[in-house]
Order: structure tokens, then C-alpha cells, then sequence
């Protein structure tokens, strides 16, 4: 597929601190990509790069086969076929849902503006309220205002930066699906920020990890979350846990966590390895005689995640269904299942 944007050994400073070290990153067309990481990570500074608000110390960026920002020359924003999706929306207050879209229009004819207009509204849902103002609205429909008026003028590509973060939990995940929908659609090649992985995971085809200004890895949303590249990764995604454990030649685990098979564990590991353990690896089994003490737990609704300590102090996750409601400081009986643990050199 055609690249729709590259990222080319992209570096940020401010001063001489750089925000960004040597991002290398690229979208195809229609494809959706996400910049995911911590706060401080660098993640909305290189978003502000793509869209023409930071220079570059070193590197360039292409949209659509045109270099548009390198250390020597910045394409100014208004000059660059980018969309923007703010975090707080950003919708003027004085106009009303159909003049708010149509305000980057102003190139346009009176009809094929109010053209243009249309097609946004029925895209996005909104034609029933295309005369209320934004705080006649519902969060959501903020939202996908803020998404048609980013869309009319037909960008080359979509930057979204923490667009959700406004938005209850609930509403986060159920909008983020549905823009995804909508972006594969219309084939918009698009870019999200967020610290939010389920964010992350509800849109992205592909997401690009940041920590301290580098990108740690590039994978997509199933990869990154069953086969992290690092600790960081493996800290990052997920509600895992990584433990030590010391390990034999045969693969067996201390602990009584079970064995490894000799023929998945990495070359020149030592006595003790660093595993991690997501709430599925360990199963509630009534008739288990494993049992681990519980030290907290959460109610989710349809599950409670548990707190589990090992023999020797370190704790694990556990999901179970919400019907096994067992007290903190008794005993949970379960099992193990290590088939797919992630396992690290602790070196």
C-alpha cells in the first residue's frame, strides 16, 4: 500500500532537551495508527510536529509524497492537508452545529459548501441537531461535531489528540469503536494520542509505543499486548504482573507455578527468569489444591479481579466470574496456565 505518512528519524528538542528521539513511523493510506505511552512521553509533541506546530532538529516528515517539515524548513499548518480533532473539542460556542462544520470551508461556493455541509452531518449522524449549539449537546455529539468540521476539507490525514479524554469510560470505548468504523469506512488515514490503551486498542490498526521519547515499539493492538517487545511494554499493557521466579534445566518453576517447555524459553537464560503473568494465566479452580491468599480485589461488574499472593510475597492477578465472591485474607483456590506467559531474561 501507498504511504500516506513517514516519520524519518524524527527529532524534537526544546533547547537542548529533546522531547523526541529519532521517531521513525508510517501510515498507509485508510490505515489508522496511534501513539500511545505515558505522560511526558513525547506522544503529543510529535503529533504537534506532524501538524506544523514544532520544528525539527533532525529528520523530516512526508505527507502524501511531500516533505512537509525538515530541520531547515517547517510547512506552516494552514499549508498542510491535516485535520485536527483537540481534546476539548474546541467547537466555537456562538455557532451552531452546521456553521461550526462549515467554517474551514470559506474556498468553497455557497453551494458546494452547504454541500459539503450535508455529506458531514449525514456522515456523522448529526442532521436532527444541525441547528443546536454545542451546549445543547451530549458529550459524544460534541464529538463527532468536532470530527465532521476536522473532515470537511478532505485532509490527507486525521490527527486526533487525547480526543476521548472528555468523555466518561463507557462513552470512550463505545466512541472510539464507532469512529473507527466510521474513519474505515471513508478510508481516512488517521492518527490518535492517547494514554489509554483501550483507546488505543478500539481504534488502531497499528500502534507505535513511546517511552521518554522514543519509540520502544511498533506492533499492532493484539502483538503489542501478547507478545510485549520489553518490560517497559509488558509494565504498559495490560493489568499483568511481572514477577521473578527461579527455574531449573527441566523448566520447572519455583513457586509451584507449573513448568515451561524447555523448546519456548530463550537462549542463555540463567536460574531466574522474569515472567509475565496476565489475570487469564491464572484460572479460580474449586477443586484445585493450589491455594493463593487474597490481599485485594476489585468488583468489575461481570468479574472481580483479585490480588493474589505467591509463596514468597510477590502477587499476581486472578479474574474470575463476579459470582465467586471470596473475602480478602482468605485463601483462592486456582491453577495455572503458563501456555502463554511472556518470558524475559532478567539481564
Amino acid at each position: 500500500m501507498n504511504k500516506q505518512l513517514i516519520l524519518d528519524q524524527v527529532t524534537v528538542q526544546y533547547d537542548a532537551i529533546a522531547a523526541v528521539s529519532n521517531a521513525s513511523f508510517s501510515l498507509a493510506e485508510g490505515e489508522i495508527g496511534c501513539l500511545l505511552g505515558p505522560s511526558g512521553c513525547g506522544k503529543t509533541t510529535l503529533l504537534r510536529a506532524i501538524a506544523g506546530f514544532e520544528s525539527l532538529a533532525s529528520g523530516n516528515i512526508s505527507l502524501h509524497g511531500d516533505f512537509i517539515s525538515t530541520p531547515k524548513r517547517t510547512q506552516a499548518p494552514e499549508d498542510r492537508a491535516v485535520g485536527m480533532v483537540f481534546q476539548d473539542f474546541a467547537l466555537f460556542p456562538h455557532l451552531n452545529v452546521r456553521d461550526n462544520i462549515g467554517f474551514g470551508l470559506s474556498k468553497l461556493s455557497a453551494g458546494e459548501k452547504t454541500q459539503r455541509i450535508l455529506e458531514m452531518l449525514e456522515l456523522v449522524g448529526l442532521v436532527s441537531v444541525a441547528e443546536r449549539f454545542p451546549h445543547e449537546l451530549s458529550g459524544g455529539q460534541q464529538q463527532r461535531v468536532a470530527l465532521a468540521r476536522a473532515l470537511a476539507p478532505s485532509p490527507q490525514i486525521l490527527l486526533l489528540d487525547e480526543p476521548f479524554s472528555n468523555l466518561d469510560a463507557e462513552l470512550r470505548t463505545q466512541l472510539a469503536a464507532e469512529i473507527r468504523t466510521l474513519l474505515k469506512k471513508n478510508k481516512v488515514t488517521a492518527l490518535l494520542v492517547t494514554h489509554d490503551q483501550d483507546e488505543a486498542f478500539a481504534m488502531a490498526d497499528k500502534i507505535a509505543l513511546l517511552n521518554a521519547g522514543k519509540i520502544v515499539q511498533i506492533d499492532t493492538p493484539y502483538k503489542l499486548y501478547h507478545k510485549p517487545g520489553s518490560l517497559f511494554a509488558a509494565d504498559f499493557i495490560g493489568k499483568g504482573t511481572v514477577i521473578n521466579v527461579g527455574i531449573d534445566a527441566a523448566g520447572l518453576l519455583g513457586n509451584n507455578l507449573g513448568s515451561l517447555s524447555i523448546n519456548a524459553l530463550p537462549e542463555d537464560l540463567g536460574n531466574t527468569v522474569k515472567l509475565l503473568v496476565r489475570p487469564d494465566d491464572i484460572a479460580y479452580d474449586e477443586t484445585s489444591d493450589t491455594t493463593l491468599a487474597i490481599v485485594s480485589k476489585s468488583f468489575l461488574g461481570p468479574n472481580y479481579l483479585y490480588e493474589l499472593a505467591l509463596k514468597d510475597g510477590q502477587r499476581v492477578p486472578c479474574l474470575t466470574h463476579s459470582h465467586i465472591d471470596i473475602p480478602v485474607g482468605n485463601e483462592l483456590p486456582v491453577r495455572f496456565d503458563l501456555r502463554h506467559v511472556v518470558i524475559f531474561n532478567p539481564d
